[in-house]
């Protein structure tokens, strides 16, 4: 049998007529004559009542939650929900189907509570019930340890669910539906004129994803590019072809701008303590972003959220209080060989042409990042795109 697996994010579920066009792409599929995989995340998003972030609030977890296990039974009733009520309609659409537990689906994962690991996959319930059944719909974002507990894979789960299941069952093709037409040369809500990629290759995608793209998540990317099974990331709401991601791309220096958003820039003047620093960080689970060491100290990002417990930790370390700048932004520009021209000198001349203030920067082949002020980051964002040309199509955009 030929395998298709298709992932649709909560906000393809949270209406009647997002469901109705779910239905649809998996109908064209079965009338293909593919056995389905479809993985689903948990219905809408905040404030709707079963989303992740509402059911969340059920036991106040703002607040220390000392039992991890309970929490991943909770966190985990959102998508079991989707899978049943998504299966239930495609019933009512004479589409035969089934609903299954990421568990049931043979997703066996690492015993570390709301940030487990998949471990493998055993495909031997689900090859048995494709056998009986056009459709299997799996509740994303979840497994299970050779002990029975029902754990989670993090944020961007049900992603990692479709890439893991696509490539243990060796599907031609995974699809990744979500409300964009596949992945950008910006974010579409800051910059109008960015363009759709109609290919991307597996390490670009992965490089926007990891600079803030949100569009699928990185572990699925690298999933997915191990095995070399394609992933198609597309629009629920559209029948256009979206964006395809393997091996190959198109031939381009500059692949596009992603960004992050509410950062906190610090600046620790002597680096004794470098190690100590970011293993506290790292073990409070504060994620360190663009981490530089000069001969005056340590220069790093995390997450504004995460500022005061930061400072704290330094603090308690005998350090001096870090220099803080909280409002701050990462813009990322990702391409490929991106240091053989002038493309480093060129985003930092037109941004300090404007006014736009560097605090800090760095460049690979794949990426160049600059660290600015949050206030300015849309300005920036859509100058760098029109610098650039990454809105122009490709045969007569800037490739280096």
């Amino acid at each position: 049998m030929t395998v298709l697996v298709q992932k649709f994010g909560g906000t393809s579920l949270q209406s009647e007529e997002s469901i109705s066009k779910v239905i649809s792409h998996i109908k064209y599929a079965v009338e293909r004559q593919y056995k389905l995989v479809v993985v689903v995340s948990a219905l809408g998003r905040q404030p709707d009542t079963y989303a992740t972030d509402t059911l969340l609030n059920l036991v106040d977890w703002s607040v220390p939650f000392h039992n991890e296990r309970e929490m991943d039974l909770l966190m985990s009733c959102g998508e079991t929900i989707a899978s049943i009520v998504l299966s239930n309609e495609l019933q009512k659409n004479h589409i035969n189907s089934t609903a299954l537990t990421g568990g049931q689906a043979g997703i066996m994962t690492t015993a570390e509570f709301t940030q487990a690991e998949i471990k493998n996959v055993d495909t031997t319930r689900l090859e048995k019930e494709l056998n009986n059944f056009d459709v299997v719909v799996v509740a994303g974002f979840q497994g299970q340890t050779t002990d029975g507990e029902i754990t989670t894979i993090g944020r961007g789960g049900s992603d990692t669910t479709a890439a893991a299941l696509g490539v243990a069952l060796n599907a031609e093709k995974i699809e990744i539906f979500t409300d964009v037409n596949g992945i950008m040369t910006a974010d579409p809500r800051i910059v109008k004129s960015a363009r759709q990629l109609k290919r991307a290759t597996y390490s670009d995608s992965c490089n926007l994803a990891n600079q803030g793209a949100k569009v699928i998540h990185p572990s699925a990317v690298e999933i997915a590019r191990v095995a070399n099974v394609p992933l198609h990331v597309r629009s629920t709401y559209e029948t256009k072809n979206g964006t395809l991601i393997t091996d190959f791309g198109p031939e381009q220096s500059i692949t596009g701008i992603a960004h992050k958003s509410a950062l906190t820039h610090f600046k620790i003047e002597k680096k004794e303590h470098r190690d100590q620093i970011f293993k506290k960080l790292s073990d409070t689970g504060i994620q360190v972003d663009f981490s530089a060491i000069s001969s005056t100290g340590l220069l790093f990002t995390i997450p504004k959220a995460n500022t005061q417990t930061a400072i704290g930790l330094i603090k308690d370390l005998g350090c001096k209080p870090p220099q803080v700048i909280e409002n701050c932004a990462k813009v990322s520009v990702v391409g490929n060989d991106l240091l053989s021209g002038p493309i480093a000198s060129k985003i930092a001349d037109e941004l300090n042409e404007k006014d736009i203030q560097i605090l800090q920067s760095a460049d690979s082949h794949t990426t160049i990042g600059v660290l600015i002020h949050e206030m300015d980051l849309v300005r920036a964002v859509n100058l760098l795109h029109d610098t650039l040309q990454l809105s122009q199509p490709l045969e007569s955009g800037v490739t280096n």
